[in-house]
């Protein structure tokens, strides 16, 4: 029991989770939504309580607060812990931003490399001393399971976490383990964005069962029943071109089936007899619709920002290049003009392995 101060930022299934399993933990957690979502919270609004089942700690988890005030959250503690969807990194930036300061670290779970949006920012305001951190997959497999409760299927164990700056990786690691045990540093926040497993795996097994997300509403097991050997090929194919744009940058990524295993999700194998060996994945429904953020976050913020990398390094990206476009034309959407804007010459090149 710590009673250390933790604020948790969003009202999603991972935010609800984390706020719960740490509460139950001791800190003392403050969970902060953005006020146009304020409706995510009212349900413990008066309770404070969010009921957490599953693999990890269960229970009435009593929360210390929760507010839509930006100033308030980010006051209320120096360690700031955010999971939302990356198309929401921008309205919350604008909340939060004007409140960072210096001795803030903010984690985002997973990053999806908006660590450079968000230092960019910073830098532009001219405020220092704020530490960025972004994982490269959420810390845990979980739903909410009713307004006020929700369920962890099981915990990340070896949670990726890439730092900007990296010179304070050291500084922030020994509290981002604290909160997510076995947590290991990547060599930056590039590794850790470029090692996102959600946008490997979620596009091919969304688009290759559209027809049956839509026939059945997702009643199938999305890992056990739609990750058949054809959609491994894909994925496999969308990892080799990931890797490449990492070596463009001197990174050697760690392939999507060692990834898997390394966060706990399976067995070491092949990506195949990783994700069959899985009791989280395979515990896991396909979304009810084509229409899920495992399409509108994984591909504009995960492989279409990677193909934008390889076109200014250099690389070939055929097959994220298809994703991108099949998944543009399946949603009326042009997921390329809505990706986020990085810009390879920005970023740091790197070389060197995990700590």
């Amino acid at each position: 029991m710590t009673g250390e101060r933790i604020t948790v930022l969003g009202g999603g299934n991972t935010a609800f989770s984390m706020a719960a399993n740490l509460a139950l933990g001791g800190y003392q957690v403050l969970l902060w939504e953005h006020p146009d979502f304020a409706q995510t919270i009212a349900p413990i609004r008066d309770t404070l309580t969010i009921h957490l089942d599953g693999a990890a700690r269960t229970g009435a988890a009593r929360l210390a607060g929760v507010t839509t005030d930006a100033a308030e959250a980010l006051a209320w503690s120096e360690t700031l812990v955010c999971s939302v969807p990356s198309y929401a990194h921008q309205p919350f930036l604008e909340q939060v931003g004007p409140h960072l300061k210096p001795g803030h670290l903010l984690a985002l779970l997973p990053g999806n490399l908006g660590t450079f949006a968000f230092t960019r920012v910073l830098r532009d305001a001219g405020i220092g001393g704020v530490i960025v951190a972004e994982s490269d997959t959420a810390p845990y497999v979980c739903r909410k399971s009713a307004p006020d409760r929700a369920v962890i299927w099981g915990a990340v164990t070896g949670l990726g976490i890439g730092v900007e700056p990296a010179s304070q990786t050291d500084e922030a690691m020994p509290v981002l383990r604290a909160l997510f045990p076995g947590a290991r540093a990547y060599s930056g926040a590039v590794e850790a964005g470029l090692s996102a497993l959600n946008p490997v795996v979620h596009p091919p097994g969304v688009l290759m069962n559209a027809g049956r997300i839509e026939r059945s509403r997702g009643e199938f097991w999305f890992y056990e029943e739609g990750v058949t050997p054809s959609v491994v090929n894909v994925v496999e194919g969308v990892d080799r071109e990931r890797m490449a744009v990492g070596r463009a940058l001197g990174l050697e990524l760690t392939p999507v089936a060692e990834g898997f295993h390394a966060a706990g999700f399976g067995p070491k194998g092949d990506f195949w007899s990783t994700i069959n060996g899985s009791r989280m994945l395979t515990a896991l429904r396909a979304p009810g619709q084509v229409e899920t953020r495992w399409l509108t976050e994984d591909v504009p913020y995960g492989l279409a920002t990677w193909a934008l990398l390889g076109d200014q390094l250099g690389v070939e990206t055929p097959v994220i290049d298809a994703l991108v476009t099949l998944a543009s034309v399946t949603l009326g959407r042009d997921f390329r003009a809505e990706t986020r804007r990085v810009d390879a010459s920005e970023l740091p090149v790197l070389a060197g392995a995990r700590q």
